[in-house]
């Protein structure tokens, strides 16, 4: 790859500006290049930034954020041979930015992988820097990478290597739904001194928008993730549950791959209760935690429904209100078949903890949905139930807009089935009770 000493042989001025650089001050140098460059005249903050950029790398970081687009300016308005070494000397503000300031490496690496495939590198050399990014901190790359780099594993693994395909779609999945908790625990915080009255500084409500940004697009990503992953036979649950068998003896004492597999099985429903009962015995052997007895709850004891209060004062020991939801939510989850008005009991607990738990919502939307001819007596009643769910829905994304994408998703399929105009003109009340274990009342739309 060429250097950006290949570049500065194109660059007659810049010895004298190295000589010069002895005698200005960096600071200077620095304040110069970004006052002409933060007005878009990237001619003119050219040579102070090239000075910068030599002779005072670790001075600021704005020799790299000005430096990218100085030099990317200069690559759209070159040809042929210039063209190739200002690309060059892209690469190297990159390398220059990772070495000085390695903070955010994930997001750098990303953004390099993009400015890589704008710049037609090989797929290679796109991969490569994809890979450094996921490896750094998925949470930090874009969605578009995210899927990329995801497909490109998939691609390269489905015929040789499924447990590769799960290792990173689990390894993503994870460290976005820890950067959506950061970004939930800050909007919760203006979420309360919104509650309590009290006005919004500037940086509260840029703090507040940015949380709302942030939280939609990394709600998108599990979307995304599935839908590559689902293409094909990728994760039948006979494949699924071949793979596990095969891989218990030697992931035995692993405490993460147990735990990924009894998730996935969870998720999945697939029914092979010997292979899950003795991968939820591995895991609760190795970690015997309040997540283990969770997870596996109907399998270390048949009375599922005592289990879960036996396990309730335990949950409530725990000091994190954050984790108490997740644990009540897991448990909900797992009633969701067997017991729908326990399974609400719980969700509504998770909710207690963490009121911003826009998944707990959509929970209650799914048993709503699921009861409507249950609940209902007649073709109205029975589309009412839709309406309650579409509700919880909309609540899903009102307090957590990580949800936004999946909520959107299950209001239009639950409006599909409300009520017909004909129907509602003709009913002369504005509220409508939902009977059964549901027991709320709805506004007739």
């Amino acid at each position: 790859m060429l250097t950006c000493l290949c570049f500065f042989k194109h660059e007659p001025s810049f010895a004298q500006d190295t000589k010069d650089a002895t005698v200005r001050d960096c600071k200077s140098t620095v304040l110069e290049f970004y006052k002409h460059a933060k007005a878009k005249d990237y001619k003119s903050a050219y040579r102070p930034w090239i000075v910068s950029f030599k002779n005072c790398p670790k001075s600021s970081r704005m020799i790299y954020k000005y430096g990218l687009k100085i030099i990317g300016d200069r690559y759209q308005k070159a040809s042929g041979n210039q063209k190739e070494l200002e690309s060059a000397f892209i690469d190297s503000i990159y390398a220059q930015r990772v070495q000085y300031f390695p903070e955010n490496l994930g997001k750098v690496y990303s953004d390099w992988a993009t400015s890589l495939e704008k710049r037609d590198a090989s797929k290679a050399e796109v991969f490569e820097k994809l890979e450094m990014a996921f490896q750094v901190d998925p949470s930090q790359m874009s969605i578009k990478n995210i899927a990329k780099y995801f497909q490109q594993i998939k691609d390269a693994n489905k015929d040789l290597d499924v447990q590769e395909i799960f290792d990173t779609y689990d390894t993503a999945l994870e460290a976005v739904n820890k950067k959506i908790e950061i970004h939930s625990k800050s909007l919760d915080v203006l979420n309360a001194k919104k509650a309590r009255g009290e006005l919004f500084s500037k940086k509260d409500s840029l703090m507040f928008k940015n949380n709302g940004i942030n939280l939609r697009g990394l709600g998108q990503i599990e979307g995304i993730l599935d839908m590559i992953l689902h293409r094909g036979t990728t994760v039948s649950c006979e494949r699924l549950l071949r793979l596990y068998k095969k891989g218990l003896d030697k992931h035995s004492t692993d405490v993460k791959w147990l735990r990924r597999a009894v998730s996935r099985l969870n998720s999945k429903e697939c029914g092979d209760e010997a292979i899950f009962s003795k991968l939820v015995e591995a895991y609760w052997k190795v970690d015997p935690s309040l997540d283990a007895y969770i997870r596996g709850c109907r399998i270390l004891d048949e009375d599922q429904v005592r289990n879960v209060r036996k396990v309730k004062p335990s949950i409530e020991d725990e000091k994190d209100p954050y984790k108490r939801a997740e644990y009540f939510y897991r448990i909900a989850y797992g009633l969701k078949h067997t017991n729908k008005s326990q399974s609400l009991s719980y969700a509504y607990k998770a909710l207690k903890e963490r009121p911003s738990l826009g998944k707990a919502y959509l929970l209650i939307a799914r048993l709503y949905a699921s009861s409507a001819n249950a609940c209902g007596t007649d073709e109205f009643s029975k589309r009412m139930v839709f309406i309650a769910a579409a509700n919880k829905a909309e609540k899903a994304k009102e307090v957590d807009p990580s949800m936004t994408s999946r909520a959107n998703k299950y209001i239009k399929s639950y409006l599909a089935n409300a009520p017909s105009k004909w129907r509602i003109i003709h009913f002369t009340s504005k509220e409508f009770q939902i009977n059964c274990w549901i027991g709320e009342t709805v506004k007739i739309p």
